[in-house]
């Protein structure tokens, strides 16, 4: 294998030398604005440095026989870089300037020469049409404009986050700092390019890379080893489902960490693993991939726990029955996560169809139109909810208890070891808690509660939910509070009460309410009317009985807590099956001010926020009654909107917040932006209106 290197500047790494392109077993693009944010300050630090140059690092790159460079070692500094060019040109005004930043994003045709038009860097198929769209093609208002549900992918959000923290930072500079930094990018920024032309020894590259330290999750390896021993018909395709699958957790590293430690745990029944990548290696794959059965772990293993993952981490959107979902939003309450390899197991093992890609498993997919008979069925509901009710119980009592992370992962996996025997739940000796543990249980719910507050947040809503005789809805915050102040002033009520008595239950559960008040807003207060009334504010912290009742008290007394305490304490028992007979915004200082309004002065306050057509309205750039048009000679049809005071409405009368949403539900696609809409007076695209109004910021 023939292996050439060079060092080359950014200026020469971006032409027709190169075709770049991002093989389907890499991972996706994963850096987030703090990487992007240190790449441009580290630039703007050598560029001050004079006569300076500054190293990239290398790019790996293997030359197919279509002239094609696979990136192996460098996509996520190729697609940042690109990134960056695409602001620089969105912010230059000088024509021959921004001619050859399009240049390094895209090589320009020739119709003579029957040469086309093609971006520099292709990225995967997911994403390989948004980045041409919004960031090759500079079409940044269009990218600033999306909403969250307008954006498929993680690597998709990961380029709009980027492109916001490049744009609001360069557009901060003065117009020839950054026609300097731009200089000194292009010139001065180098790569070694490391080549070779065996692209199958591309899988043996990314494997020793991966060796040597390189950032890649445990995904990434183990998908480049389960997919190198693929036929080659089928491994360009097994590669997209796999990122397909895996999709979902996006590129949050401990989260898919945790996945295939939580799936080691299940095939070993061991509870934790000393080194991830080498252990699930010989303890699951290894036996896949010496057989060349690659496609069967991926059909047959990661579809449907990944599956499963993702129904645990989002129950309220699976179609599974409510009292079900139910149980799994209350697991996931707890502040730890090591009930999650037993609850992936029972839901692997209870629902039919994951290995098919056409089973519908969450509610979106069916309201996008997913066939209702292909929804995911249950074959054994009751055994599922048996279990899961076992499972919340003895992980209940162990964070109470305080059982470390081995001797809840040494739970799960005897818990495991015996389901898989199907054995009754009566003789699973995981489930089982006996006298003394629960015993150790009730010392702790009646004494001093030395927990986190997402524990006591767990305490006071188990005891809620019990009091109700079902689950009630969370709100999005929702927090445990005291209702006696931390620190007693010597005119408060509190004061009054004996000697000792506000120390003894600060923090005693009955002390504590399930609130979406914060303790700083209610720690403003130091009597009790007034906290009370700040934590009865919200109808959402009214939803649970043991709050409300505090609206019918006369006022707080030692006596009420010990009532409260023992009805808290004993909810809290009946809902685990324990024996209980046993058992604002901070001013900012003047002088800082003045330093902000100096620095303002000679600096452009360009930002990426969303431009939002009310503020477009008001700066006089649009007139409420102008008509834009989006014309579609393929189609045959002229699509209209007019402006309104706050966004578009379209001839049926619908209104769209965004001109994005207009396109997309006025067209009826799924991919369109600014760029379509043009004024009908002037024919002036409503992107270049918005850049306007961006300028004018």
């Amino acid at each position: 294998m023939s292996i050439n290197a060079s060092e080359k500047p950014l200026s020469k790494v971006f032409t027709s030398d190169y075709r770049f392109a991002i093989p389907s077993f890499q991972r996706s693009y994963s850096w987030h604005p703090e990487q992007m944010r240190q790449l441009i300050n580290d630039v703007i630090d050598a560029c001050a440095v004079q006569d300076s140059s500054y190293f990239l690092g290398s790019l790996i790159l293997v030359r197919d026989e279509h002239g094609i460079h696979q990136v192996i070692d460098g996509q996520q500094r190729l697609v940042s870089l690109s990134i960056l060019f695409s602001v620089l040109l969105a912010l230059e005004d000088d024509s021959q300037l921004a001619h050859s930043l399009e240049g390094l994003l895209v090589e320009s045709g020739d119709k003579l020469r029957g040469i086309e038009t093609e971006p520099r860097l292709r990225l995967r198929e997911q994403d390989e049409e948004f980045f041409r769209e919004y960031v090759q093609q500079g079409d940044l208002e269009a990218l600033f404009d999306l909403r969250e549900n307008d954006i498929q992918t993680q690597a998709q959000r990961n380029i709009r986050d980027n492109a916001q923290c490049a744009y609001d930072i360069l557009a901060s500079m003065k117009v020839e700092e950054r026609r300097v930094f731009a200089s000194y990018l292009v010139n001065n920024v180098f790569f070694v390019i490391v080549t070779t032309g065996d692209i199958s020894g591309a899988y043996r590259i990314f494997d020793v890379m991966n060796m040597r330290g390189m950032p890649l999750t445990p995904s990434d390896v183990f998908k480049a080893k389960v997919v190198s021993g693929i036929s080659p018909a089928a491994r360009d395709a097994y590669a997209r489902y796999w990122d397909d699958i895996m999709e979902p957790m996006g590129d949050d590293n401990a989260r898919i960490e945790a996945f295939f430690a939580d799936l080691d745990l299940i095939y070993t029944k061991t509870p934790l693993c000393e080194s991830l990548i080498a252990d699930f290696t010989d303890h699951v794959l290894d036996k896949y991939i010496r057989k060349d059965k690659g496609i069967d772990f991926i059909d047959d293993v990661l579809r449907p726990y990944a599956i499963c993952a993702d129904i645990i981490d989002r129950p309220g959107e699976s179609l599974l029955p409510d009292d079900i979902a139910d149980l799994l939003i209350g697991l996931n309450d707890y502040p730890s996560t090591d009930w999650k390899p037993v609850a992936m197991w029972i839901l692997t093992h209870s629902l039919n169809g994951l290995d098919d890609p056409d089973t519908v498993v969450t509610r979106t997919q069916l309201n996008n139109g997913g066939d209702a008979s292909r929804a995911v069925r249950l074959h054994d509901a009751s055994r599922l909810r048996e279990v899961l009710q076992a499972l919340d119980r003895v992980t209940g009592i162990d964070c109470l208890n305080g059982k470390s992370m081995l001797e809840r992962r040494t739970r799960a996996a005897t818990i495991i070891r015996d389901l898989s025997k199907n054995m009754p739940l009566q003789r699973i000796a995981g489930f089982h808690v006996d006298g003394d543990e629960q015993r150790l249980a009730m010392l702790h719910l009646r004494g001093e509660l030395s927990i986190d507050d997402n524990m006591k947040r767990l305490l006071l809503i188990r005891a809620n939910e019990q009091l109700a005789g079902g689950r009630i809805t969370r709100p999005r915050s929702l927090r445990a509070v005291p209702l006696i102040p931390e620190h007693v002033p010597a005119d408060s009520e509190f004061a009054s009460w004996p000697a000792g008595q506000c120390d003894y239950w600060a923090e005693r559960i009955g002390n504590f309410v399930l609130t979406q008040a914060t303790k700083k807003s209610v720690d403003e207060f130091s009597g009790f009317n007034e906290r009370r009334a700040r934590i009865l504010r919200s109808s959402s912290s009214r939803q649970f009985p043991l709050t409300r009742t505090l609206g019918d008290l006369e006022r707080l007394t030692p006596q009420f807590l010990q009532l409260r305490q023992n009805q808290i304490v004993e909810l809290i028992a009946q809902s685990w099956h324990i024996s209980y007979d046993d058992v604002m915004i901070d001013s900012v200082a003047p002088e800082e001010a003045e330093r902000q309004a100096r620095e303002a002065e000679h600096r452009s306050r360009r930002t990426s926020k969303r431009v939002g057509i009310g503020q477009v309205v008001r700066a006089g750039l649009l007139n409420v009654g102008d008509v834009f048009v989006w014309n579609r000679p393929r189609k045959h049809e002229v699509l209209k909107v007019t402006v309104t005071e706050n966004g578009l409405r379209g001839e049926d009368g619908t209104e769209y917040a965004t001109p994005t949403a207009a396109a997309r539900g006025v067209g009826g696609v799924s991919s369109a932006s600014l760029n379509v809409w043009k004024r009908e007076s002037d024919g002036r695209a409503l992107s270049d209106i918005w850049k306007t109004y961006r300028v004018s910021m």
